[in-house]
């Protein structure tokens, strides 16, 4: 694939366009375990049962539910959190938190990349295809909020690639699983990043936050 080269650019900014019209900010979502693996093993303190968010929670999701309005995933990742965080999945008992998390995601405009789908069966849900740098462009003029990638490891490294993102958000579990896909692939070329702030979960993890520099 080509890569679209495109230098630091502030975290409270958004991305601009040649002619000064600002875009709407990317931000990528990536979870990983040590190893670099895109998968979600248990440890100590994984799968407590709460009745609140966890801080990483608040910041990474709760935080942006005003200033995101478009979630962009790859299949695979769209079918998961269909089938698991849509409000259909809820139950009665699940904490106060899920149930607003599972409404944001239904009512938030979502992007599902796929050659292979052809409903998404979700609400407010559309299917893209094509060339990741034109679906990006062609989303980033349209009108809304920020947009957020809540992809799998290849689309995350295509993103990384081609710089299509404005700031990462790397959130780490203090886990070598050695199993699921793998984030990291060959680059072509160095890919710098400027850590902006860093966040410690009560169970080890930890979550970076870095700003794309161009």
């Amino acid at each position: 694939m080509r890569l679209r080269v495109q230098g630091v650019l502030p975290a409270s900014q958004p991305s601009a366009l040649r002619d000064g019209t600002k875009m709407r900010r990317i931000t990528a979502n990536v979870y990983m375990t040590l190893d670099g693996r895109g998968a979600f093993p248990k440890y100590p303190g994984s799968d407590r049962e709460t009745k609140t968010a966890n801080a990483l929670f608040r910041h990474m999701w709760i935080a942006r539910y005003g200033d995101v309005t478009t979630v962009v995933m790859g299949r695979r990742s769209f079918l998961g959190h269909r089938r698991v965080w849509s409000s259909k999945a809820r139950k009665p008992s699940d904490p106060k938190f899920t149930h607003d998390y599972s409404r944001y995601l239904d009512n938030v405009d979502k992007v599902c990349l796929s050659h292979r789908l052809k409903s998404p069966g979700w609400e407010n849900s559309r299917i893209l295809q094509g060339d990741l740098s034109k679906i990006v462009a062609k989303l980033q003029r349209e009108d809304g909020g920020n947009i957020m990638i809540e992809g799998g490891p290849r689309l995350v490294q295509e993103v990384l690639r081609r710089r299509l993102a404005d700031d990462y958000w790397f959130f780490i579990m203090p886990v070598v699983y050695g199993k699921g896909p793998r984030y990291w692939g060959s680059m072509t070329e160095q890919n710098t990043l400027k850590l902006l702030e860093v966040k410690h979960g009560e169970d080890g993890e930890l979550l970076l936050h870095y700003a794309a520099v161009r």
